[in-house]
Order: structure tokens, then C-alpha cells, then sequence
């Protein structure tokens, strides 16, 4: 009996242990889930939290305006209507790089220097301006870019060469410099220099000085700074030593002046003819191709490339803004479109600069500057 009675007690206290067991293990269960339950709600709000944090910071910048000057190297109608594609183009690339543009105003100055000096007064925001303009005004202007070009199946620095190898192509090769060029006309005078340039005779600054010249402004590489190195190089002259100079207001104007034979030699971007073809029959009224009428009659050292450059005085302008106006004029040029756009003025791609790349452009001026 009092085994049975023990064996009772032992199942009895054997099924309240096992009772007490699982309460406890649902207790803990309970508090599992709310703590996770409490986690997942923590996690939430944090993930919120750093998600708004993240859209503020990738929020973009708004800029009202940007405005890019060019310099007149082409006639000015034609370079507003080649770049007008830009204005989306920019816009475009901006945004994605942080900045949103309410509008990209593009003008052409009326000459080399009033863009210099628009970038310095902080009165435009972006440059595309030759290696000289830029130096000239590089205490209010900073070089970001440098272009590239397709180089020439012409590249020798005798004038012969180029009159023997007519007419000038476009190579497969990128360049980052180019030459200037002293071309003679279809004038009497001009056609007497190319002749004796062809027959390999040496010209004499008497020969050179009694033709009629046209210039650009005194900024620009191509049309002014090398020509006037070249004839230093060559007679100990220079520019201001010529009796006979006009000064042309862009390349266009001055082949214009070239084919009505109001000048007999202009300077110019080797090979500038070959933009001036169609028109030199055309708008010019000449009979002959270009290639026939024109001779080059001397030939300058490199030059190198054009920049983009932005204003340092501008009130939009920091480093942020120019690393992103690098980054969309590189992506720009990548572009079919963009390429189309850049080609106005001879430009394939751009690469980064520094100003130090500009350092010989400087000693030309300063030795331009001494001479005059």
C-alpha cells in the first residue's frame, strides 16, 4: 500500500515539473518574439532615418544659369547655331553629376579678349578659348580642360611640304597641338610668294613686308602670337614691322578678304582651308577650289591645344562645380551628338589640364610682348 502510495506521489510531482517546464519555455519564447518584434522596429526607423539622411545628400545643387563663352574663330552665327545641341547636352550630364541648370546661356565674343576678359570679370562662368587667351587672362581665369584633335596627313614646318601634299586630310591619329599657317592668296602678290616658296627659294622680309596682311587680335596663338614668332625666327621681325596689316574679327572674315583679294596673305590654324572649302567657292563667289588658289607660304612650331576654361570671380563657381563641368564635357565628347557639337571648333575630346601645361604658351607671349 504504501508502495503504491509512493509511486502515486512520484508520477504527481514527475507531471508538475514537465507542467512547470513548459511555461517556462513559453515564457521565453514570448519574450524572444517581442524583443525581435522590438528589433525589427529599431532597425526600421534606422534604415528610414539613413535612407532620408542619403536622399538630402544626393539631393542637387541648383544653378539658375551657366554661361559659356566662345571665342569668334568661326563666324559667330555659325558657332551659336553648331553648339545650340550643347545646351541640353550640358544640362543633361550636370544633372546626373549633381547640378541642376535652369539655363546655359552660349554667346561668341566679339573678339578673343572680350571672353578673356568676361571670364576674369566673372561675367561668364565658362571659356573654350585658345592656350594664349588663357594665359593672358589666367589671374581670373583656371584652365580645366585641354582638347584633342584628329592630327593631319600634313605636318611638316616647310611650307613647301603642305603645298606639294594638297589638299590637307584629317589622320587617325589624336593630337594635342597644332600649327599656324601663313597662306597666300589668289592676288597677284599672293601667287608671286607661293611661286618662289614652291621653287624652294628662301622669301626675304622685303618680299613678305610688300604683301598685304590679315591678322586676329593679338591673343590668339594661331592668328597672332606664332606668325609673329615665325617672323622673328625667320627676318628678326615681327608684326607691328609689317607696313600692310588689317585685323579680321574671325578666320571666316579673313579668308573672305583672302578670296576677294583685299589681302594677299592671312594666318591661320593648319588646316583652316579645310573648313573654308565649300564656302570659298560658294559664298566667296572664286571659280577654283581653294586647294588651287591658296599656297602656304610659311609654317610656326606647335601650339598647344585649345582649353576650357572656367572664371575664377564667378559667383557659381567652386571646386565641386568645376570637377563637374570636367567630368560632363568629357562624357559630352564621348557622344555621337556631342562630337558633332565639339567639331566646330576642330575639338575630338578633352582631357584633363593643369596650368603648368600652358607654360610655354607664356614664354611666347612674354617674348611676343618684348618684341612689340
Amino acid at each position: 500500500m504504501l508502495k503504491k502510495f509512493m509511486v502515486g506521489l512520484g508520477i504527481l510531482f514527475l507531471v508538475l515539473f514537465l507542467a512547470a517546464c513548459g511555461n517556462s519555455e513559453e515564457g521565453e519564447a514570448e519574450e524572444t518574439t517581442g524583443n525581435e518584434a522590438e528589433a525589427t522596429e529599431t532597425e526600421t526607423e534606422e534604415t528610414e532615418e539613413a535612407s532620408e539622411e542619403e536622399e538630402e545628400a544626393q539631393e542637387n545643387k541648383s544653378l539658375d544659369t551657366l554661361s559659356i563663352g566662345f571665342v569668334p574663330s568661326r563666324d559667330p552665327e555659325e558657332i551659336i547655331t553648331a553648339t545650340e545641341p550643347l545646351k541640353n547636352l550640358l544640362t543633361e550630364e550636370m544633372s546626373s553629376l549633381g547640378y541642376d541648370i535652369g539655363e546655359v546661356d552660349i554667346t561668341v565674343g566679339t573678339n578673343y579678349e572680350a571672353v578673356g576678359e568676361a571670364l576674369s570679370a566673372g561675367t561668364t562662368d565658362v571659356g573654350l578659348i585658345p592656350g594664349g587667351t588663357y594665359v593672358l587672362y589666367d589671374d581670373g581665369a583656371e584652365v580645366i580642360l585641354t582638347a584633342t584633335r584628329a592630327g593631319l596627313n600634313n605636318d611638316s614646318d616647310e611650307a613647301k611640304d603642305w603645298n606639294d601634299n594638297k589638299p590637307t586630310d584629317a589622320s587617325d591619329e589624336q593630337v594635342t597641338y597644332y600649327r599656324a599657317l601663313m597662306i597666300a592668296g589668289p592676288s597677284e602678290k599672293g601667287q608671286a610668294l607661293a611661286e618662289k616658296v614652291n621653287n624652294g627659294e628662301e622669301l626675304s622680309f622685303e618680299d613678305v613686308n610688300s604683301a598685304s596682311w590679315a591678322v586676329m587680335s593679338s591673343s590668339s596663338p594661331a592668328g597672332y602670337i606664332y606668325p609673329a614668332l615665325w617672323l622673328d625666327d625667320k627676318f628678326g621681325k615681327t608684326i607691328s614691322d609689317l607696313e600692310n596689316v588689317v585685323q579680321a574679327d574671325s578666320y571666316g572674315s579673313a579668308f573672305a578678304r583672302l578670296a576677294a583679294e583685299q589681302v594677299d596673305v592671312m594666318v591661320t590654324y593648319a588646316d583652316a582651308r579645310r573648313d573654308n572649302a565649300e564656302s570659298w567657292e560658294g559664298d566667296f563667289e572664286r571659280e577654283a577650289p581653294i586647294w588651287d588658289e591658296t599656297n602656304v607660304i610659311g609654317v610656326t612650331s606647335g601650339i598647344y591645344n585649345d582649353t576650357v576654361s572656367v572664371s575664377k570671380n564667378s559667383e557659381n563657381m567652386d571646386d565641386d562645380l568645376k570637377a563637374a563641368l570636367q567630368q560632363a564635357f568629357m562624357n559630352i565628347a564621348e557622344t555621337e551628338e556631342g562630337k558633332e557639337v565639339i567639331s566646330i571648333y576642330n575639338h575630338e575630346g578633352y582631357q584633363e589640364a593643369t596650368s603648368e601645361d600652358y607654360d610655354a604658351e607664356r614664354e611666347a607671349q612674354e617674348l611676343v610682348q618684348s618684341l612689340n
